[in-house]
């Protein structure tokens, strides 16, 4: 089996490393136990989250095994990372519904029937009880304030004053890797590439208190053509569960890709082999939009399961060729026929001044017919209603 560093580096999903090549030659001939970590400050994860669950799952497939540890006890404090505020807190009762949900949802991505199967941890099983003293012990005497102050995971927050609270984070995340270091054998961290500090606190701590070497891996974060960080979209984050972002939504927003940045998508958010991402991506021209409808299928078929795939392929082609029975449909009620009602209903407007914005633009059509009055009062009976060129619903009034 090829070794799963030469895979990623043909993927291009390494973006930082310690002592890469010692990696890759005990991985050529031992498995090794990895890890990477996923704060509850919601009930799901978003797109952005899929490159680093998908690495753990590149793990498994070449015998390792991964463990996914759920923050619990760093949640309650929230990653100051590029920060410039603090996160709100959440009440223990929501942070553990939000645990809980999000355990099933990174579970859903790994073979529970091999051998090497996916063991979820839960870091406030070992904080909740932890003297404060002992962790200063532990951690405190083989961290360095200056250094984690010049790392600049802080910056951010040192303007607008970082708490003390805040400047635990990254000694609790170095620790988490201590601990199952010393209980289960975990010899690599992955992550984002924004982790990169707290993820190196690990490895020092590890080597300050223990004199060993272990090693970590950052992934490529998810960014648009203009180099934003993706994981938001125009009307909030976009979401793995499908509660929170609806199959079609989350299609689109794939499919809606920048053609730069398709081959790259591909790489970090599905599984496909790197020579059938080559040849997908080998088009050009308008040819590339079958690339990123591709792209599209095989994200929501990998996160919703292949019927939602084909339903929300079967929409968005509807949608997009104007074919009537396959275009997506959403119920409104008579009651809410005002254009900027409607548009906040079908999710086109954030706002009521988003939605102005949009009309005084030309960007709404009814029937296709150009919308530019705010009091416009939309027909009684079905419709169809287009934001701009890609985005197309008929409105079922009832």
């Amino acid at each position: 089996m090829k070794n799963v560093i030469d895979e990623m580096q043909e993927r291009k999903v390494i973006y930082q490393s310690i002592d890469l090549e010692k990696l890759h030659e005990i991985l050529g001939r031992e498995k090794v136990v990895c890890y990477a970590g996923f704060d509850p400050t919601a009930d799901s994860l978003h797109i952005g989250h899929l490159a680093s669950i998908l690495q753990l799952v590149r793990m498994q497939k070449a015998g390792h095994t991964p463990i996914a540890l759920i923050g619990g006890a760093t949640g309650r404090i929230g990653d100051p990372t590029g920060r410039n505020d603090m996160r709100p807190m959440i009440d223990e009762e929501k942070r553990n519904d939000n645990v809980q949900k999000i355990k099933a949802q990174i579970s859903g991505f790994f073979d529970p029937n091999c051998s090497n199967r996916l063991v979820v941890v839960n870091n406030d099983d070992w904080f909740k009880n932890m003297n404060y003293i002992d962790f200063l012990n532990t951690v405190g005497l083989n961290m360095s304030v200056n250094k984690m102050l010049s790392s600049g995971c802080f910056e951010q927050r040192m303007v607008n004053g970082l708490s003390f609270l805040e400047f635990n984070y990254m000694p609790m995340q170095a620790y988490d890797f201590y601990y199952l270091y010393k209980n289960y054998n975990c010899t690599v961290e992955l992550g984002g590439s924004d982790q990169w500090a707290n993820i190196v606190a690990g490895v020092d701590l590890i080597r300050h208190k223990d004199n060993a070497s272990v090693f970590c891996l950052t992934t490529p974060l998810l960014t648009k053509a203009d180099g934003s960080k993706m994981g938001k979209s125009q009307g909030g984050a976009v979401w793995l569960a499908r509660e929170k972002f609806s199959d079609y939504d989350l299609f689109q927003v794939l499919r809606n890709v920048d053609d730069s940045k398709v081959e790259e998508w591909f790489n970090l958010l599905t599984l496909l082999p790197v020579e059938e991402i080559k040849s997908i991506c080998s088009v050009t021209g308008k040819d590339i939009n079958s690339a990123k409808e591709r792209l599209a299928y095989e994200v929501v078929s990998l996160v919703r399961g292949v019927e939602s795939a084909n339903e929300a392929l079967r929409q968005a082609r509807g949608a997009f060729l104007g074919e009537g029975s396959e275009m997506l449909e959403k119920h409104i009620s008579i009651h809410e026929l005002n254009i900027v009602d409607v548009l906040l209903s079908l999710g086109f407007a954030t706002s009521r001044g988003d939605a102005k914005k949009l009309i005084l633009g030309g960007g709404i059509k009814v029937n296709d017919k150009v919308i530019n009055e705010f009091d416009y009062q939309c027909p009684k009976e079905n419709f169809v209603i287009k934001k701009g060129k890609k985005n197309i619903v008929r409105v079922i009034v009832k």
